[in-house]
């Protein structure tokens, strides 16, 4: 029986484990450890979308939240458009995030989840949430934040990425969301050339934060981007 894309994400998921040992303060969260019912919707949504042998353009994170891939385990998507725009119910769990709110009007422009999905494949070069200690407790931490943080995780990310490639992505053109995350990928990726291509794109975060006056102009910008490099498929 030939493999689909769903089937390589999900036991991509399935497997996912960091061994390596972190700067002191900071700490990594399993989302498919802490909540089995994670897993449950997780392979819910790939079994929905992914259940082809279709090659996908990737978009590349930074790192998943606790609100948002850090509880579903589907990047980018709260259990709020989880359940209302992609039909998938979390009982254990109720999370808003921000970046999934952006996201989701976006993949609204590009035609709806299964067109979007159809062409696109998103994760992260470190695909667990990362948390950092602080006085008031623990809170998100991004994958660059600490110099010696990004030394700890850099080959695990290089790794990481090889697999996603592995699983059906063209690697003609990657999209990256960051500036700052930019800069980074683009190390990774002289080192391990994994890319021929890359385009940055703002980061949903960053948009819904500070820009939300021109956030029509952000949804376009995505699309444009993302269907010009289907048209070359």
């Amino acid at each position: 029986m030939n493999t689909t894309f769903a089937d390589s994400v999900i036991e991509f998921n399935k497997n996912l484990q960091f061994s390596g040992n972190l700067p002191e303060g900071f700490d990594v969260m399993n989302p498919y450890l802490d909540n089995p019912e994670t897993m449950t919707v997780m392979q819910e949504f790939y079994h929905k979308y992914y259940h082809d042998r279709s090659q996908r353009k990737l978009i590349i994170g930074i790192n998943p939240s606790r609100h948002g891939a850090g509880v579903t385990g589907v990047p980018f998507t709260d259990t709020k458009r989880l359940e209302s725009v992609c039909g998938i119910k979390m009982d254990s769990a109720r999370t808003h995030e921000i970046s999934s709110v952006f996201m989701y009007d976006m993949i609204a422009g590009y035609g709806g989840p299964e067109e979007f999905y159809r062409d696109i494949y998103i994760n992260s070069p470190f695909p667990l949430a990362i948390v950092r200690k602080t006085k008031t407790g623990w809170l998100n931490a991004n994958y660059y934040d600490d110099k010696k943080l990004f030394e700890a995780v850099k080959e695990f990310m290089i790794d990481s990425l090889k697999k996603h490639i592995s699983m059906g992505v063209d690697t003609s053109e990657v999209f990256v969301l960051g500036k700052k995350n930019s800069e980074f990928i683009s190390k990774l990726n002289k080192e391990a050339n994994l890319f021929e291509k890359m385009t940055v794109l703002e980061h949903p975060r960053y948009i819904q934060q500070y820009k939300t006056k021109e956030k029509q102009l952000y949804i376009d910008k995505y699309i444009i981007a993302l269907k010009k490099q289907r048209c070359s498929l």
